[in-house]
């Protein structure tokens, strides 16, 4: 086991998934010190981490992580010894519309980043990845830390690239590195673009729930707090160099995933769920829309002894419940 890291720089910590993480270092008491490094774009939201704006271990700097000098500025005044990478753009259907803004941020970002550890060798450098770098699957097989790269959306190119970009500074400059691949997240705090908070919003609202093309494609489900505890995992006991994928193993098709949503959000609300499904609405498909993604999640769970806590109708209630407590985060 390495030494517990104590000092973070998380890039994206005002967005869905940076911010799970970062209540996660602070609420546990984790770490000394986590500096957020955020431009604050749509998704970015510092109400995320309202609970701790005054916590003296935790500082937002609103910046861009392609400004190297910023970036080096931190880790050296924050004596930062690890960087956890989120920030990123992340829809699919963002990245049909502006393929661009894919490439600045999350491959010029990495870049950016990377070429700071160059210059401070004891920097550990997490990247964060997704599933979607692998491809399409069909009706049958998994994706593990081996799969090869076969992206088929500007979104996944652009985090494809910036995964070789991480794994290949690692092996000419010897950077110290992990890599972590994560199936759909969904939780409280989501930008309300995504499926889960999209589809809840929609029920509560009694506006209609259009899903691409006739709903059958597949998506592994993973509750954003137990990513973020599988994070914390890899970066104090995995193997430097190291790839490692982290899924709900919970596979279910846009279809059966929007039912269990409508349940949820009947039982919360007290509503006839038949009411809800009269709301369901088939759109024209994405363009090059992968059909299903799977997880091979047993390195993790055998190297490292993580699973995931949350069952997914622990992880829908959490977030149904969260969503009508606070509606304006949808």
């Amino acid at each position: 086991m390495r030494y517990l890291k104590k000092r973070l720089l998380v890039t994206g910590g005002a967005g869905f998934m940076g911010s799970a993480f970062i209540r996660l270092l602070l609420k546990d008491s984790l770490c000394e010190r986590v500096v957020n490094l955020d431009l604050l774009t749509y998704a970015g939201n510092p109400a995320n981490l309202e609970a701790y704006a005054d916590d003296a271990r935790y500082l937002l700097v609103q910046g861009d992580i392609r400004d190297e000098k910023l970036v080096e500025k931190i880790c050296r005044e924050e004596e930062i010894d690890t960087i956890v990478h989120f920030a990123a753009e992340t829809h699919v259907d963002r990245s049909i519309a502006g393929p661009h803004a894919f490439l600045e941020t999350n491959v010029c970002g990495t870049f950016a980043l990377l070429q700071v550890v160059r210059k401070i060798p004891h920097l550990h450098f997490h990247q964060i990845s997704t599933d979607e770098v692998f491809g399409s699957l069909g009706e049958t097989g998994i994706f593990t830390e081996e799969s090869p790269y076969l992206p088929n959306s500007p979104y996944a190119a652009s985090k494809a690239a910036a995964d070789h970009f991480v794994l290949s500074f690692a092996h000419t400059y010897g950077l110290s590195v992990t890599l972590s691949h994560s199936s759909n997240n969904y939780g409280p705090h989501q930008y309300p673009e995504k499926f889960v908070p999209r589809m809840i919003n929609a029920c509560l609202t009694m506006q209609p729930l259009p899903l691409y093309g006739t709903g059958e494609n597949v998506r592994d489900w993973l509750f954003v707090e137990d990513h973020a505890e599988a994070v914390w995992k890899i970066l104090n006991d995995g193997k430097i160099g190291e790839m490692y994928n982290i899924g709900g193993s919970c596979e279910k098709k846009n279809f059966d995933m929007l039912h269990l949503i409508i349940d949820e959000v009947a039982r919360q609300c007290e509503e006839n769920p038949e009411t809800l499904r009269q709301l369901i609405t088939f759109v024209e498909d994405r363009p090059g829309h992968d059909f299903r993604y799977g997880l091979d999640c047993s390195k993790i769970r055998r190297e490292l002894g993580w699973s995931p806590r949350h069952t997914l109708a622990e992880g829908l209630k959490k977030t149904v419940s969260y969503y009508l407590i606070c509606p304006s985060s949808v």
